[in-house]
């Protein structure tokens, strides 16, 4: 999918919301354990009842990988169950080199057909360049993340009286172009969104933190928003786990649809 494809579709929906699908057999309704693929059948439910609303959707590899072949199975459903139109992310964090790169960028890419992957930099540009040789085809670079953690690496000050996550952003931006490169920025850092635009002002930013983890939805577009929008924006357990019971994917449907009504307004003022 193209830079000019998704922010069409941005502009259609009225939305700039991504959908998580970190799918946990503990904790989906029940009733599905007896179905013959519960996780399937589970995000299927999600998809038809938020596929209007949103403009990708993000499976969790690690919560498919640890089920299994079955998992993989009920991966590979899903993403093929996923409307055309819908930016697919493989929500990985791949982070190795050489050959090994190559066959996640196959495996995905090829293999499961996803539209991006999100990537560790911290090896370097080989870590990275790999996935960026497919058409069409995106690295979601770890740029500033949402997590606790964030403050023991990303946030320390380089003899270039940088912040870590500055010197990888401004670095790795060179490996690619706005055109098949995005960042992850967690929603929990809004007041570092401004700064960041200075530095890639075109680039899309995956910006998850929104919901459970506390992030604010209206400083995230205050300060991040481009001229092409420039933001997905994620929701994954706010989302599809509002409800648990029979009618789980009405309460996700009305969890999403709040979330996409804002962004609405947002966009309207914008564009």
């Amino acid at each position: 999918m193209t830079y000019t494809e998704i922010f069409q579709n941005i502009l259609a929906k009225k939305s700039f919301l991504c959908i998580g699908l970190d799918t946990d057999l503990s904790k989906i309704p029940k009733f599905l354990l007896d179905t013959d693929d519960p996780i399937f059948e589970f995000n299927k439910r999600i998809i038809d009842a938020t596929k209007d609303l949103c403009v990708a959707y993000k499976p969790n590899i690690a919560f498919y990988e640890a089920m299994g072949i079955p998992g993989w199975q009920a991966l590979k459903k899903t993403i093929d169950y996923i409307p055309s139109d819908i930016f697919i992310i493989a929500d990985a964090k791949r982070g190795d080199i050489g050959n090994t790169t190559k066959k996640y960028a196959e495996a995905f890419f090829k293999q499961l057909a996803c539209d991006a992957i999100t990537v560790a930099p911290y090896m370097g540009v080989d870590s990275v360049s790999p996935f960026l040789e497919y058409d069409n085809k995106w690295a979601i670079v770890l740029g500033l993340t949402s997590n606790e953690g964030s403050q023991d690496y990303q946030m320390l000050e380089t003899t270039n009286h940088k912040k870590v996550y500055q010197e990888v952003i401004e670095k790795s931006a060179q490996w690619g172009s706005h055109k098949n490169m995005m960042y992850v920025i967690g929603a929990t850092h809004p007041e570092k969104f401004q700064e960041i635009r200075d530095w890639i002002p075109e680039h899309f930013l995956l910006v998850p933190g929104i919901g459970a983890q506390g992030g604010d939805l209206e400083g995230v577009a205050k300060y991040g928003m481009n001229d092409h929008c420039g933001l997905l924006v994620n929701s994954s357990r706010g989302i599809i786990y509002a409800g648990n019971g029979k009618d789980f994917e009405q309460e996700a449907r009305k969890a999403a649809k709040n979330l996409q009504e804002q962004m609405a307004v947002t966009l309207k003022s914008k564009f």
